[in-house]
């Protein structure tokens, strides 16, 4: 029984594997085909000349898709090789690289000399003699400097027995290291943490005299996302385990055949620090193609506990009673039920307006008197945020409820004076109808009245669709979506991103897995204040 248990599992890592390569393989011709694509269109541009902004838009279109094209085609070669190691009989693949420009030799070179061996592997003769030295180039970044690093392993032979002796070769940042971790830190970071496609970096680095390719590029971006995996899931981990979620989305652009297609980015956010919470804050990205409710209801299918959100369809099976494997408790969004009355009651935009000569908009008593009495709930909040779950209980207790059973009143009493169509009545069912949901945080103090804190998190999204302008495919988006959570993560807990990054990059090839979790943002910032203060 054991044998043919054994054998099976054989089989099945053998038959994984050859998925592997052939996905590898796949992803390896997707990507050449793009980039000949990209070739002759700017082969042709240089030919007929700049006929229209279309071809240019074509040109970074296509830039766009290789950069996505190679680096799936890296993190499914990786991929491949893991799968490959645990077989005996499937061959490795390895893709076709176009070879390596030499590093500009006008650049400054540091020599690393790693220390040499000062005693025989073999016998433990010390009678050693030096025969060579192998140097490996590494193309390193510092702020508008720039540098290669040659880091050298010198030979040696025992002169009694002939045994050739080196130091072991440093791990690099990612497979195939030809940059250091500052400079891949940088190249990441600025794509998903700042928004600039790597055709953009690479114009900028040439003109800095290192001429990078975008291909080259492409693949640090594949090989980073694969070396950064692990820290992605323990961040998963971590947000899911929380009594608590902020859960939004957005709009994200996707490159179509001839077209754009419209993806969506959800959000999750864990934040304690409102009811006085000490775990740490951290965000959870995901993409899908479309606005389906399948996709939360997946993200969400291990989660118990409280999703603030807006009144989207999508996510009310999982507030369903039977749910498996628990209940979740839905809390409304009061920004989200202020704003339309808030836009029947903007004082100041009608004076913008009637500056400019534009037709004035008609302002509302009623809204005005909505957005009042709703302004006086926020200010009560924001006089308990961070305080326990308790203290911010008890203070809504006597002074919140008051105020929500008054607003209650009000909207049925205005709603019974107004045309079933009006926008007022439309805004105040809106509340009405989810009343459970907007008065939840009356019962419980993790609650909070808004979810403002993801659609924080997707601020940075909004503003990056001016530069990047769509993603380039499915995996750019699945990719981005990881890079987000790291990034954000970082940026939640008052970490750097970049100088994260370039620390936990230069490491985690030789980190141990069971302490991967010490490389997580918020340790990483103790232990770099807890060797700052040893320092001092």
């Amino acid at each position: 029984m054991k044998a043919s248990s054994k054998t099976l599992a054989k089989e099945v890592a053998t038959l994984r594997a050859e998925l592997a390569v052939a996905l590898a393989k796949v992803s390896e011709d997707a990507a050449l085909i793009v980039h000949q694509k990209l070739q002759i269109a700017k082969l042709q541009r240089q030919i007929y000349g700049q006929r229209s902004e279309r071809s240019a838009r074509l040109i970074e279109q296509l830039a766009l898709t290789f950069e996505e094209l190679e680096s799936s085609a890296t993190e499914d070669e990786l991929a491949a090789e893991v799968a490959v190691a645990n077989t005996t009989n499937v061959t490795a693949f390895t893709r076709k690289r176009t070879e390596r420009k030499t590093f500009p030799e006008h650049l400054p070179r540091e020599r690393v000399v790693i220390d040499p061996p000062t005693a025989c592997e073999c016998c433990g003769g010390s009678r050693l003699r030096k025969l060579g030295e192998d140097v490996t180039q590494t193309l390193e970044s510092q702020p508008r400097q720039w540098k290669v690093i040659e880091t050298v392993r010198e030979k040696f032979s025992c002169r009694d027995c002939e045994k050739v002796s080196q130091a072991p070769a440093p791990f690099h940042s990612v497979a195939r290291g030809w940059a250091g971790p500052s400079l891949l830190a940088m190249i990441v970071f600025e794509k998903f943490g700042q928004h600039q496609p790597l055709n953009r970096q690479a114009e900028r680095y040439a003109l800095e005299g290192v001429p990078i390719a975008l291909s080259t590029m492409a693949d640090a971006v594949g090989s980073i996302c694969m070396a950064l995996a692990p820290l992605h899931r323990l961040v998963e981990a971590h947000v899911l385990a929380a009594k608590r979620l902020h859960g939004d989305d957005t709009t994200v652009p996707v490159l179509a055949r001839g077209k754009t297609d419209t993806g969506r980015c959800w959000i999750y956010v864990r934040d304690d620090r409102p009811f006085g919470g000490s775990d740490p804050p951290a965000a959870m990205f995901y993409y899908s193609r479309d606005r389906k409710g399948e996709h939360p209801q997946g993200h969400l299918a291990g989660y118990t506990g409280i999703l603030q959100a807006d009144a989207y369809d999508g996510y009310s099976k999982l507030y369903l009673p039977g749910r498996r494997p628990g209940l979740i408790l839905e809390a409304g969004c009061w920004a989200h039920a202020r704003r339309p009355f808030f836009i029947m009651a903007d004082v100041e935009e009608n004076t913008r307006r009637k500056a400019s000569g534009k037709k004035e908009i008609p302002l509302s008593p009623i809204a005005m008197e909505m957005v009042r009495r709703i302004d006086a709930l926020f200010e009560t909040e924001r006089s308990i945020n961070g305080k326990s779950a308790e203290e911010r209980l008890m203070v809504r207790q006597s002074v919140s409820r008051p105020l929500v059973d008054a607003l209650r009143v009000y909207m049925c009493e205005q709603i019974g004076r107004l045309a079933r169509g009006h926008d007022l009545v439309k805004a105040m069912n809106y509340i009405l109808k989810r009343w459970a949901a907007f008065t939840l945080f009356l019962e419980d103090g993790h609650v909070c009245m808004s979810n403002n804190a993801a659609e924080r998190g997707l601020r940075g999204i909004a503003l990056g669709r001016k530069s990047w302008l769509f993603c380039g495919s499915d995996r750019g988006g699945q990719r981005a979506a990881a890079m987000y959570s790291l990034i954000v993560t970082a940026k939640m807990n008052g970490v750097d991103p970049q100088a994260w990054l370039t620390d936990v990059l230069s490491r985690i090839a030789g980190y141990p897995a069971r302490r991967l979790d010490e490389l997580l943002p918020w340790n990483w910032r103790t232990a770099q204040s807890r060797a700052s203060a040893q320092a001092a």
